[in-house]
């Protein structure tokens, strides 16, 4: 008796006997009998998308926050460092 096995993308016919002998390895390689590997498809609905898109922005904008404020400290102190620099040469 011949079993189906798939991947996703490839489908392979194997004997019964020589797939459950070496198990481990057609999983390991990503393999399951077709009748198993038929998964329910989740659609998305318009409120998980809209709460996926509000998360990214919300990073992106605490990230463009935090890059600004490392961006004025880094002007301040090259500013502190001319007028120390300015005062050691006189």
């Amino acid at each position: 008796m011949d079993i189906k096995l798939t991947n996703g993308k490839k489908t392979i016919v194997k004997p019964k006997k020589y797939y459950e002998a070496n198990i481990g390895f057609y999983q390991g390689n990503g393999f399951a009998p077709v009748g198993e590997a038929k998964k329910q498809i989740k659609k998305a609905t318009t409120k998980n998308i809209a709460d996926k898109v509000m998360k990214e922005n919300k990073v992106e904008k605490v990230y463009k926050k935090a890059v600004n404020t490392l961006k004025s400290k880094v002007k301040k102190n090259v500013k502190k460092t001319k007028k120390a620099s300015k005062k050691s040469m006189e």
